[in-house]
């Protein structure tokens, strides 16, 4: 009975989404107040300008979920990944508010939407319409899940920032290396973790944090040679 409207559902959730930065005022990554166990920086979060990568992402899914209405609305890849993408969607609508209140709920809520966006992109259909936005959405909360997670462990003294950075850091590769795995022609994913992971060299330069550097910059390394191999050998 909804499968007919889930590209229109889909469209809508893509404008509250990307609207919704406006009845806040905005993200830039969480603050050290937030936290019980205040510490002078987190490590693994990226420098402020990476999350202008948002921009890109709003107006990509805009165009591609216009695109499903007026071309893919019955499209049996399409429907697919909708279902996925608008839990996604729907939970992002919600999520800066959230994390600008209460960070701990703000990284339960980023887990599923991660989730979503990654079971929507291993069902979506190539292309720069359907793979393409969808692709970078998963990429970036890929890597923004594990940040989230890593600065909740340090901000409240699981881990050091230093050591929830850098176990973090190395889930995120694990989880991104698996994913494009699976999509290999899914070059935007690969960009939106690379894209979050230069981020966090550049925040991480000066001072510099020479391990997670390291480790970030092997990340990069290790997605861009798993792309290049898989293309090879298909």
């Amino acid at each position: 009975m909804i499968r007919p409207l889930l590209a229109p559902l889909v469209l809508i959730l893509t404008v509250a989404f990307a609207l919704s930065p406006l009845a806040s005022n905005g993200f830039n990554g969480f603050t050290p107040g937030q936290f019980p166990v205040v510490q002078d920086s987190w490590p693994v979060q990226p420098v402020g300008w990476a999350f202008s990568i948002w921009g890109v992402i709003y107006l990509w899914l805009a165009a591609g979920a216009v695109y499903g209405v007026m071309r893919a609305r019955h499209d049996p890849g399409w429907q697919a990944m909708r279902a996925p993408l608008a839990a996604s969607l729907l939970i992002g609508v919600f999520w800066i508010t959230v994390a600008n209140l209460q960070p701990l709920a703000a990284t339960v809520m980023i887990i599923f939407m991660a989730a979503g966006a990654i079971a929507a992109l291993l069902r979506a259909p190539d292309g720069i319409w359907a793979a393409g936005p969808v692709g970078l959405y998963a990429g970036w909360l890929t890597a923004a899940t594990g940040v989230a997670i890593a600065v909740v462990l340090g901000g409240y003294g699981v881990l050091s920032a230093q050591a929830a950075a850098l176990v973090l850091l190395a889930l995120i590769l694990i989880v991104a290396l698996a994913v494009q795995w699976q999509r290999p022609n899914a070059l935007s994913y690969a960009f939106g973790v690379g894209w979050a992971l230069m981020g966090v060299i550049v925040a991480n330069l000066s001072p510099a944090n020479v391990p997670v550097v390291g480790l970030a910059g092997f990340g990069i390394f290790a997605l861009v040679a798993l792309v290049v191999w898989k293309r090879k050998v298909s």
